[in-house]
């Protein structure tokens, strides 16, 4: 019943290491689709950022058509261009938010593009319009740099993680090929080994259905020689009394002289007749020993052999029994630890998917934003260089720190 039970423990083990094989095969895959997704979203990006630039040349011509067509209008609502004092300010406002303009167009940001028109309102609406629109272009500027260090945190926890989760997810598939290799090894010599047992025991079975027969064979033969030398030991005693009676009957009868010489010579004949028989069963009985002493000796040899090869093949029986006890035992301990493997290389896995959605999945590269976070700030600094350089010494209080990160 227990080897019964471990061949079943074994052959679920086996099915649970191909159903884990196949589930690697199926992660794999779903790693592989996830990449493709990636990249389908970036090119969905791509789009979107063309969209975004055809939008940022509409809102630009329509800044351009306002200053163009509405310059009278808005000086005469908002009081702009009463002096010429207010009208170079009125131009250092112009060129800002054309600057902003070009940073958003440059960079395709919407939002950039979006504060180019906030300040322009600003500009229209406030009545210390430098004081607001620096305002609106320092708060950009901040989050801009929040978005860049919170970026840079991010991209170093990416970096960080995906340098751990690869590495870890190479030491589990080593892992795991490494014990797969190792079950596949015990597995084979298991299987050889319940091969050589069932060899030994065909052997076993042959040896012993030999020496059945040839104890039967043996027991046949003494039983035949008994008969024969009791046979042969009666006739030689019966010729040998025989023999003994004419003789002395032919010797006293010689002393007699009654008998006639014709008598005397068909005695003498009969008298060898008996002693050729004589000779020829002693002769059968000496044979019939030594045959029956060659086969009790054959039988006592095969005998001995016999029981030595059985008592060795039992032995490898016994011994190749125990192997295969300890090797189910290693493979069922070996199983579990690459059940356990595979839990963390799944587990590995869908921490590997969970990095694909936060770093993998966006579009834009993060050099190519960092890159593109410093051009938008530079751009928004050079404009408040703008408004600054025109502006009352009242403006120039506004935070400069934003300008030295």
């Amino acid at each position: 019943q227990g080897k019964a039970a471990n061949e079943e423990v074994l052959a679920t083990a086996t099915g649970d290491l191909s159903n884990t094989q196949k589930e690697l095969a199926e992660d794999t895959k779903a790693l592989n689709e996830a990449h493709d997704s990636c990249e389908e979203k970036a090119n969905d990006w791509n789009v979107g950022m063309q969209e975004r630039a055809h939008e940022v040349d509409a809102i630009e011509q329509a800044i351009k058509i306002i200053q163009e067509k509405t310059g009278g209008a808005t000086g005469q609502a908002y009081g702009l261009i009463q002096t010429g004092d207010k009208l170079g300010k009125k131009n250092s406002l112009m060129e800002t938010v054309q600057a902003i303009f070009q940073v958003g167009k440059q960079n395709s940001d919407r939002q950039i593009a979006m504060l180019a028109v906030r300040v322009r309102a600003a500009a229209a609406a406030s009545a210390d319009p430098f004081a607001k629109v620096k305002g609106l272009i320092s708060d950009m500027i901040d989050r801009l740099e929040k978005d860049a260090a919170a970026e840079a945190s991010q991209k170093a926890f990416c970096d960080k993680e995906y340098s751990k989760s690869k590495a870890k997810k190479q030491e589990t598939e080593s892992s795991i090929e490494s014990l797969s290799a190792k079950i596949n090894r015990a597995e084979a010599r298991v299987a050889k080994l319940k091969r050589d047992i069932s060899t030994l025991t065909e052997e076993l079975s042959t040896i012993a259905a030999d020496q059945s027969e040839a104890t039967k064979l043996r027991q046949e033969q003494h039983a035949a020689f008994v008969v024969a030398e009791k046979d042969y030991s009666d006739g030689l005693e019966g010729l040998a009394q025989a023999l003994k009676i004419l003789r002395d009957y032919f010797a006293s009868s010689a002393l007699l002289q009654t008998t006639a010489p014709k008598s005397e010579g068909a005695a003498s004949s009969i008298i060898g007749i008996l002693e050729v028989a004589q000779s020829d069963f002693g002769k059968l009985l000496a044979e019939a020993r030594e045959t029956e002493s060659t086969a009790e000796a054959d039988y006592e040899k095969m005998t001995e052999e016999n029981k030595i090869a059985t008592k060795t093949k039992k032995l490898d029986v016994k011994y190749k029994g125990e192997e295969i006890t300890e090797l189910k035992h290693s493979l069922s301990e070996d199983q579990n630890d690459e059940s356990g493997k595979q839990e963390e290389l799944d587990a590995v896995m869908d921490y590997i998917t969970q990095l694909n959605d936060q770093c993998v999945a966006k579009a834009e590269p993060y050099e190519e934003r960092k890159r593109r976070r410093e051009q938008e700030m530079e751009g928004l600094k050079n404009a408040l260089d703008i408004l600054e350089g025109d502006a009352v010494p009242g403006f120039l209080a506004v935070k400069r720190s934003v300008r030295k990160h």
